[in-house]
């Protein structure tokens, strides 16, 4: 019989097969991720468009495929990276669960609560774990962040201000994003979500009430192009949350509120504190890749068969909430999240 801490580092010791579906600019992060980890090994990059495929396996030293039912069939893969657009999670995600590949998912996790729950029963009836790639959990400012709110060190978290701007409407941008049956939502849905996330983990409390207002100032499709919202956490924390897809300086920000000082966050630029007046910048050495991170959670989870930090019914919360500010907007009224 194998004593279990010797085959907890048997464990540690694996390699792992990973597959990619989509080729697109998403991939890159989990491309780069995997070739910097000794423990991920290719099996293979499939992609609609043979020709992304190609340049993706070229660049990586892997094989390229036209259909990703091939592609798994063939190289049996531990894990599949799903990067293709939202209203296509579902029928692959599902699928790929079925041949008992465990599942890395970009971000949003699908359009409707109805398809979230599909992938996560699927995930669990086949035992292989699923992580939803909310990047908010993994960038080492946002961990900073989430450490001082903990560490009660600015006293009790009160309120957050969410700010992001940035020209959403962009020739190059695939047309299924501006289009609600396919992307589910605009600039909420696709970076709204982020902002959903960053007020959820870091009070470590979810969104139980929401106030949204849209605006629909896009040339082509049916998605909201900017919009406000007020939200609060079942701890009481409040937060409004701002996004804006017209152009103009681009701005990813959050301020926290303390009982103690303030706290700024620019995600991927900067965290600083302020106690006794002007803010001070947070000591940010020693980042770590968070594309890899997302990696090393999923394999502790494979490994300890436990959930990951980003798990499917968290993922599944979050497009719960952005859904109801969509309805709150329609109804033109404050509603609770069920």
């Amino acid at each position: 019989m194998v004593n279990a801490d010797y085959r907890q580092e048997l464990e540690a010791l694996m390699g792992y097969k990973v597959a990619v579906i989509g080729a697109g600019n998403i991939s890159n992060g989990h491309l780069k991720a995997i070739a910097q980890m000794d423990r991920l090994e290719f099996a293979g990059v499939a992609d609609v468009v043979q020709e992304r495929a190609e340049s993706a396996a070229e660049r990586y030293g892997t094989k390229a495929y036209n259909d990703y039912k091939e592609m798994v069939l063939e190289q049996r893969p531990d894990i599949v990276v799903n990067t293709l657009p939202p209203f296509l999670h579902r029928e692959v995600s599902v699928w790929c669960a079925e041949q008992g590949c465990h599942l890395l998912l970009e971000k949003p996790m699908a359009p409707t609560i109805e398809d979230c729950e599909a992938i996560i029963e699927a995930a669990a009836q086949h035992k292989v774990k699923l992580l939803v790639g909310h990047t908010i959990h993994y960038i080492h400012d946002n961990l900073a962040a989430k450490s001082i709110i903990e560490s009660k060190q600015l006293g009790e978290l009160i309120m957050i201000t969410d700010s992001r701007h940035i020209k959403y409407y962009q020739p190059n941008r695939p047309n299924w994003c501006y289009w609600k049956a396919q992307a589910g939502g605009g600039i909420f849905t696709n970076l709204g979500t982020h902002s959903i996330d960053r007020v959820q983990w870091m009070t470590g409390s979810p969104i139980v009430k929401v106030k949204a207002s849209f605006e629909y100032g896009f040339p082509i499709g049916d998605v909201e192009s900017s919009g406000i919202a007020y939200v609060e956490t079942a701890s009481g924390v409040v937060a409004t949350i701002a996004q804006s897809g017209h152009g103009g300086v681009n701005r990813n920000e959050a301020e926290f509120l303390f009982t103690g000082g303030m706290m700024r966050l620019a995600t991927s630029s900067g965290l600083w504190i302020s106690q006794n007046g002007a803010y001070e910048p947070v000591d940010l050495s020693g980042a770590v890749n968070s594309f890899v991170l997302q990696f090393e959670d999923l394999l502790g989870a494979i490994e300890r068969d436990e959930e990951p930090g980003c798990s499917g019914t968290y993922a599944r919360s979050v497009v719960n909430v952005v859904n109801t500010m969509y309805e709150s907007h329609r109804l033109g009224t404050e509603l609770a999240v069920v």
